[in-house]
């Protein structure tokens, strides 16, 4: 049902963004009223996303990188398989370069299956912050023409739906990190206002 709901309300909006050619009731003209590039648009999310990602993975003392719920001992609860921090962090570096290669149809510049072996957390963060860099790139390239082509894969995606995919999943581990800091007494960096 929410999926019919959400998919109902993102039609709405679909239409609603779409011309208005020989309509009677056009879209407003306020003087106010601004139209974003969907490059703009998106690259605004991303970089929200990146600076409350990149804040959390920096604010991880070094010694807490390889950190998991199960070195916490409580009872009743299976910690067995979850990612440390470190590893947290590394997965979103490597998926944002999956996620973003098909947004912007470009290659990843670096090896990303090497990113899962890094040791150290400035490395770590290192990758985290050029894998946010090669996803702005990608974004750039988003245009009214092109965010609704399709990209390859099992379920139908946009280079569009892609992005915001990519962009969701960098915030889903944010609020795991966040919780991890939390257990270790730190108290998370804010992010945007």
């Amino acid at each position: 049902m929410r999926i019919r709901i959400l998919a109902s309300a993102i039609m709405a909006g679909l239409l609603c963004a779409a011309p208005h050619a020989g309509n009677a009731n056009p879209p407003s003209t306020k003087a106010n009223a601004q139209i974003a590039s969907p490059a703009q648009a998106y690259d605004a999310l991303l970089s929200n996303c990146e600076q409350v990602m990149v804040g959390v993975a920096k604010a991880m003392p070094a010694d807490k990188y390889d950190f998991t719920p199960a070195s916490l001992g409580i009872a009743n609860f299976k910690f067995t398989g979850i990612r440390t921090f470190a590893e947290q962090v590394k997965h979103v570096a490597q998926q944002n370069y999956v996620f973003f290669s098909d947004v912007g149809r470009m290659q990843p510049d670096v090896d990303v299956d090497a990113i899962a072996k890094l040791k150290t957390k400035r490395i770590s963060v290192a990758a985290l912050e050029a894998s946010f860099a090669f996803a702005h790139k990608a974004v750039a390239t988003l245009t009214i023409e092109n965010a609704w082509e399709v990209v390859p894969g099992a379920q139908l995606a946009t280079r569009a739906t892609t992005a915001a995919h990519g962009i969701a999943h960098g915030y889903n581990h944010h609020g795991q990190l966040v919780e991890y800091e939390r257990m270790n007494g730190i108290d998370p960096p804010q992010g945007p206002q």
